[in-house]
């Protein structure tokens, strides 16, 4: 039976019973303290498989497209910050300060790395330049996302810190372990490469278990009586508006600087997505003493409609590459206009 096109995947739904399990048993005391140490060691283990499936050829093959990639990267480290800052005055009554917070540093967070290539890829895109795009937002996220969260988040709201205040934290747990892993890819790179059906399931565990800590102690601290069902539609409403603006405004710089249809794709997926991925272990980090719970619930829900809009339209924009490419008596430039995403 084929999976409706706007249904969520089985990762969301299971995040979502997870969340709804930290709301009824959360875990409490000498639990939690036991699972707040597993979370560290989990965090450490994410990015170290980060590291180890990072493959250093591929990073190779599209590092020299360097304009795209700056584009790519202004759009996730830039665009989206002043985005979330300028339109601080209609998305913040929408929601929760607590909420915006969480919509401020999903703006500070890197790209997707592996669904941003496979929509690349559905599209009929430019996969070796979104590799290397998305591999270089995640390394550099790891330094860029603290600094931006330092810088905003902590100016605009009461959560957040210092940004030099997590940097050591973030080495240890986040820098170190994927180090690691690239420093061992040439051992045990060719066993990661086959068993990565496998350590998906490693990772989605660890993002889960780090989820059902994170809104344990949320839950704990009232996060459902401070989040009416007002904030949460409010906060579906900002996280549209946010896709929308970042889709659209990817969509015309590529086509104003000259970037071709293949390499428009990957901006596209690559500018306007953010990872769950890194952004929960990094959240449990950064806000190592605060409540975790609402700043990962607006990445969360941008998780999702983020997934279903380029589901829907990654195989749409491939369809219609096949059938220009087909198409006879036309020009390059005609097929490139009537193939625009």
């Amino acid at each position: 039976m084929t999976r409706p096109r706007f249904f969520p995947d089985n990762f969301t739904l299971t995040l979502v019973g997870t969340v709804a399990l930290a709301s009824v048993l959360p875990c409490r005391g000498a639990t939690a303290h036991a699972f707040n140490w597993a979370t560290n060691i989990a965090v450490g283990l994410l990015f170290f498989l980060h590291g180890a499936k990072l493959s250093r050829e591929a990073v190779v093959a599209g590092a020299t497209h360097w304009r795209l990639h700056i584009v790519v990267l202004l759009s996730t480290f830039a665009l989206f910050p002043l985005v979330g800052l300028a339109l601080r005055p209609i998305l913040q009554p929408l929601v929760t300060p607590a909420l915006y917070a969480g919509v401020l540093f999903l703006c500070t967070l890197p790209s997707t790395v592996q669904s941003s290539i496979a929509f690349t890829s559905i599209a009929k895109g430019n996969v070796p330049a979104a590799v290397c795009s998305a591999s270089a937002s995640s390394l550099l996220g790891i330094f860029i996302t603290p600094l931006l969260v330092g810088l905003i988040v902590a100016s605009q709201t009461s959560a957040g810190g210092s940004p030099w205040g997590t940097i050591g934290s973030i080495v240890m747990q986040l820098l170190v372990p994927f180090v690691g892993g690239q420093v061992l890819r040439p051992i045990i790179g060719g066993w990661t490469d086959r068993n990565r059906s496998v350590l998906r399931f490693v990772d989605q565990g660890s993002i889960l278990l780090i989820v059902y800590v994170a809104f344990s102690e949320a839950v704990n601290q009232g996060l459902w009586h401070q989040v009416p069902p007002t904030a949460l539609g409010g906060l579906i409403i900002v996280n549209i508006i946010l896709l929308a603006i970042a889709m659209s405004a990817t969509i015309v710089v590529s086509k104003r600087l000259g970037f071709n249809r293949e390499d428009q794709i990957a901006i596209i997926f690559c500018g306007s997505k953010k990872s769950l991925a890194s952004g929960v272990p990094m959240a449990k980090v950064i806000f190592a003493t605060h409540a975790v719970g609402a700043i990962v619930l607006p990445l969360m829900l941008f998780h999702q409609i983020q997934l279903m809009v380029c589901a829907a339209l990654a195989p749409m924009w491939g369809a219609r590459e096949m059938h220009t490419t087909e198409t006879r008596g036309t020009s390059p430039q005609d097929l490139i206009d009537a193939s625009d995403p």
